[in-house]
Formats: structure tokens, C-alpha cells, sequence
């Protein structure tokens, strides 16, 4: 039984309001976060040093080749659930593609709800800034409740959400600003460039820290796709989802360059490798305990928008894949007032919140590698050796449909050097990591795998089905 107030049908569908400044702030805001301000002392100490700045230069190149992947992909293709639809279209949706559209749903069931619990962790780490006496279990509670909040405040229409959205973004972008202008007007060389002997010796060493910090690097930047797990509420979607994706990593890049400069600057780099909240440490350093109070409420709103727009995405994940009869029929609701997911947003919301009570750390490690495995290697492939198919997807999706019956495919500037570009950056970072991360996330896949098949087994489907 479901509520009176829920419609389950296909021909309820989203409608298209979201425009681009709506799309640019939730990619922007789902890549700023709670990330770069607790994950720079982790980053320096895997390289020991300010020359972790290479892998966050590194993690801008691989995410802004990566991004005209998700450009090509999101623009031929704009329907929500992203990946999912990605994978089962250029796959053959009926055989390999079906597969690699369940491991995505399956990936995402498990990364969404961990990815939207790292925001509300981090909120409530700088919140113990704010009230050092507060208990590991107080806090673990906070970061639950911040969770079930989001998800009451998703529960209505998109255009309610845009604007919240937005509101959020100019904050932490504001935020973000200050702390630079903060840093650069205090600014010190001698603090910034101390690097220790043999910083820049190409060592394996070296190779590793460097493979390390630019995994945390993209960790970060990660986000800039957000726009393709909306793609069927964004308006003229064949120019908004590039231009979205593109100037939200320009953006970001510079903004995260600028924060590590600043903070490198007036904070010693050892010092700020074994701190636990550096933003708030690196403002009282310049104005003393209040201002530590004031830029840690800040941080505390950019994980709670985190937080926020990591859910809003990830809800329609099991939505899409329920629309189209791969997932539970349930997870298709609609609300028929404000035309969004209901049941998919309900239940990913109170995943999120049990996440709080899980170590993360690991977890998310190997959700990266499972991700990097899978997902972006998969999408680089894709748009290479598929072009073809995404080029018919596009004439069905847009000239069949109406969407846009005069437009032209976007295509990758200097093709397919991007695309290469991003999947050497994957398989470097996959190589350098620890192999247990490895271990485990090939696990996890295989236990994918296997649902699948017994699944497609029951059903009588590929590689199952009975020929007549």
C-alpha cells in the first residue's frame, strides 16, 4: 500500500525546470562541501609536504578531461539517473549493458548513502570545534538527524529546491573567497614553498604520495556531474548539462588552488597535516578564537549543502531504474503535486542517516576504487569505441522525442584525447592505492555480480534466457 498522495506511473514524469545557474550551483555545491576542509591535512601528509599541491593540479587536469566525458555522455542522453542509463544504453541495455546498469545501482545504493553521511560527519567535526565538551555519540546523532532534515527539506518541488540550492552556493562560495583573501593579504613564501629535502625526488615513494593525494584530490572535485542525475529536470539540456559540468570544475579548481595557497601561506605545513579542523585553526591564527567560530559555522553550512545536494542526486538513481523495471516497482513513485521521487528519496535519506553511525574512512576508499574501476574507466571506453551508438541515442532522444528537434550533438573538443586523458588518470590512481582498497572493491563488485546472474538466472534473462 502506498500513501494517497503518491502516483506510481511512467507518464508522470519530472518536468524540465532547471536552469543553468540552478544546474552550475548544484554541481559547484556538491563538489565544495565539507571535503576540502577536512581532507588538506590528509593530503599533505601523503605527500609530506606543500608539493601535495601537484596532485591537486593533477586531480583538476583528470577531472576537467573527465567532465567532457560526462558532457558528451549527459548532453546525447538527457534522462535522469546518469551512469545508469549510460552503461545499459552503449552496452547493449539487454545483455552487458543490463549488468552494468545493476552494478551501477548496486555501487550507488551503498556510495550515495556513505557519500551524503561524509557531509553530515564533516558538519558535525567542525561543530565540535564550536563545542569541544559534545560526546562522539552526540555527534553521531547530530550527523544522523542532519540526514532525516535533508531529506524532509528534498521532500517538495524542484523549483523550491533550486532556490535553496542556490542560496547555499553563494554562501560557500563567499565563504571560500574570504578564507583566500584572508590568506593571500597574510601570505608568506618562506611558510608556503618549505619543502622538505627531496620533496620532488622521483621515488616510488613520491609516485604513491602523489597517487594518493590526487585520489583525495578527485574526491573532492568529484561532484561535477551531479547535473546528469537530474538531467531529465534540466531545461535545454543539450547546452546546460555541458556548460554546467565545464565551468563548475573551472571554478572549483581555482577556488580550491586558492584555498591550499592560503592556508599553506600563514599555517606551517606541519602543523596543519595532524589538524583536525585546519580552516578554523588557519582563521585563528589571523584573528584569534572568534574568528575560528565564524569560518567553522560557515564550513558547518558547506556540509550541510553537501550533505543536502549529494541526496537530492543520488534519490533519483533507484527512481530511474525502477521506471524503467529494473529495480523495485515502488521505488517509482512520484509525487503527482510536485512531480519528484518520493519513495527513492525517502529511503536513501534514512540510508544516510544509519551511514552516520559506520566508520567512513575505509568505506569510502573503497567506494572510490569501485567507482574508478567500474564507472568512469566504463564511460571513458564508452564515449571512444561507442560513439556511434551515443550519436543514435541522440537522434532518439532528441529529434524522436521533441526535446530538441533542431539540435546538433555535443562533441569533446580534440577528441579522444580527453577521454584518454581521464582513463590513464583512473588506472594511475586505481595502481596507487593500498591493496586491501583494491581487494575489497573487486569484492564488492563480484558480490554485485553474482545478485545479478542469480537474478538473471531466476528471471530466465541474459546470459540465462531460453531461446525459442
Amino acid at each position: 500500500m502506498l500513501p494517497a498522495d503518491i502516483t506510481v506511473a511512467a507518464t508522470l514524469n519530472p518536468r524540465r525546470e532547471l536552469g543553468f545557474w540552478g544546474a552550475l550551483s548544484a554541481n559547484m555545491l556538491n563538489m565544495v562541501g565539507i571535503g576540502p576542509f577536512i581532507t588538506i591535512p590528509l593530503a599533505l601528509g601523503a605527500m609530506g609536504g606543500p608539493q601535495a599541491l601537484i596532485g591537486w593540479i593533477l586531480g583538476a587536469i583528470i577531472s576537467l578531461s573527465d567532465g567532457f566525458v560526462w558532457a558528451e555522455l549527459g548532453a546525447a542522453m538527457p534522462h535522469s539517473g546518469g551512469s545508469y542509463q549510460y552503461l545499459r544504453r552503449l552496452f547493449d541495455e539487454k545483455k552487458l549493458g543490463n549488468m552494468f546498469g545493476f552494478l551501477f545501482l548496486w555501487q550507488s545504493l551503498m556510495n550515495g548513502p556513505l557519500n551524503v553521511a561524509a557531509g553530515a560527519v564533516g558538519f558535525v567535526s567542525y561543530l565540535s570545534y564550536l563545542f569541544p565538551q559534545l560526546k562522539a555519540t552526540t555527534l553521531t546523532l547530530s550527523a544522523a538527524a542532519l540526514c532525516l532534515l535533508n531529506t524532509w527539506l528534498l521532500y517538495r518541488n524542484i523549483r523550491k529546491i533550486q532556490i535553496i540550492s542556490l542560496i547555499t552556493t553563494g554562501i560557500v562560495v563567499a565563504s571560500l573567497l574570504w578564507i583566500i583573501f584572508a590568506g593571500m593579504t597574510h601570505f608568506d613564501a618562506r611558510i608556503a614553498f618549505d619543502f622538505p629535502p627531496g620533496a620532488f625526488n622521483m621515488t616510488t615513494g613520491f609516485l604513491m604520495g602523489l597517487g594518493s593525494t590526487t585520489l583525495i584530490a578527485v574526491y573532492d572535485y568529484g561532484g561535477y556531474s551531479n547535473v546528469c542525475m537530474l538531467a531529465g529536470e534540466v531545461k535545454q539540456p543539450r547546452k546546460v548539462i555541458p556548460r554546467s559540468i565545464l565551468w563548475a570544475i573551472v571554478l572549483i579548481a581555482l577556488l580550491y588552488c586558492g584555498l591550499n595557497l592560503s592556508i599553506l601561506g600563514v599555517v606551517p605545513w606541519r602543523e596543519a597535516m595532524v589538524s583536525k579542523a585546519v580552516v578554523a585553526d588557519f582563521m585563528a591564527h589571523l584573528y584569534g578564537r572568534t574568528g575560528g567560530i565564524i569560518v567553522a559555522i560557515l564550513i558547518m553550512i558547506a556540509g550541510w549543502g553537501s550533505a543536502y545536494v549529494v541526496l537530492l542526486g543520488y534519490s533519483r538513481i533507484p527512481y530511474a531504474a525502477a521506471l524503467e523495471g529494473k529495480f523495485f516497482k515502488i521505488f517509482a513513485a512520484v509525487h503527482p503535486k510536485g512531480h519528484f521521487p518520493t519513495v527513492s528519496l525517502i529511503v536513501m535519506g534514512v540510508a544516510s542517516a544509519i551511514a552516520c553511525f559506520l566508520s567512513l574512512n575505509a568505506l569510502i576508499s573503497v567506494l572510490i576504487v569501485v567507482q574508478t574501476l567500474f564507472q568512469y574507466s566504463f564511460q571513458c571506453l564508452a564515449v571512444i569505441f561507442r560513439r556511434k551508438q551515443l550519436q543514435e541515442q541522440f537522434q532518439q532522444d532528441y529529434h524522436l522525442s521533441g526535446t530538441d528537434p533542431g539540435a546538433k550533438p555535443y562533441k569533446m573538443p580534440l577528441f579522444p584525447i580527453p577521454a584518454l586523458i581521464s582513463l590513464a588518470g583512473w588506472i594511475y590512481i586505481v595502481t596507487t592505492s593500498k591493496l586491501i582498497y583494491i581487494v575489497m572493491g573487486m569484492g564488492l563488485f563480484a558480490v554485485g555480480a553474482a545478485i545479478f546472474l542469480g537474478l538473471a538466472f531466476h528471471q530466465k534473462d541474459w546470459p540465462f534466457e531460453v531461446k525459442s
